[in-house]
């Protein structure tokens, strides 16, 4: 059976005959060495387009609990992981709210949102499938690092720039207080900032 191009609607023409624009991620094919941990968490960062962010809730409903969301997030460009996650965010989001209230939030990140857990068999939930735990305070990006915020989220998220400006969209940015990783049984494991930044991904 023939597709006849020539009676569908331009838009739709255009969407069939174009690829998606997929965000640009790294290829989580080579993890570190499982006991530096530090290299493990930094490639675990670097390796994930999003995260789920969770927030002390202001929703009447759920006042006072947890609450967790889904967020479009990134480290740096391909290749220049910096380690610290940025996001754009809008004051329209119910987890944005909560962080007007509480800035503090702690972050998850999972190899299972790559092709590595796949790839190699292991459950999302296994400890082999690495998997990251960062917490600390969500702050809006001063204008010394704004350029490099942007340029790490549009750089793998291009659809953000479309986004609708009457949303009142600002860079913000994990400031990171404490590290767990998981990559092996026998629990997790914590790590310092310090030693979280000077690690290599």
């Amino acid at each position: 059976m023939r597709l006849r191009t020539a009676a569908l609607p331009p838009l739709l023409l255009l969407l069939l005959l174009s690829p998606p624009a997929w965000p640009a991620a790294p290829e989580a094919t080579e993890l570190p060495p499982r006991e530096d941990v530090a290299r493990v968490a930094r490639f675990v960062a670097h390796a994930c387009n999003w995260g789920a962010l969770a927030t002390v809730s202001t929703v009447p409903a759920v006042r006072g609990r947890p609450f967790a969301n889904i967020f479009s997030l990134s480290d740096g460009p391909v290749g220049q992981s910096s380690g610290v996650p940025y996001f754009y965010l809008s004051p329209l989001q119910l987890s944005v709210g909560d962080l007007q209230v509480n800035p503090n939030a702690t972050l998850t990140m999972s190899l299972a949102q790559t092709d590595f857990c796949k790839k190699h068999g292991f459950d999302p939930q296994s400890p082999l499938c690495a998997h990251i735990m960062l917490s600390g305070t969500i702050t809006k990006v001063n204008d010394t690092e704004i350029a490099f915020a942007k340029k790490s989220l549009f750089s793998r998220h291009p659809e953000m720039e479309s986004w609708p400006s009457d949303h009142n969209w600002f860079f913000a940015k994990l400031d990171i207080t404490h590290i767990w990783a998981i990559d092996y049984f026998g629990g997790a494991k914590t790590l310092t900032p310090e030693e979280y930044y000077k690690a290599k991904p």
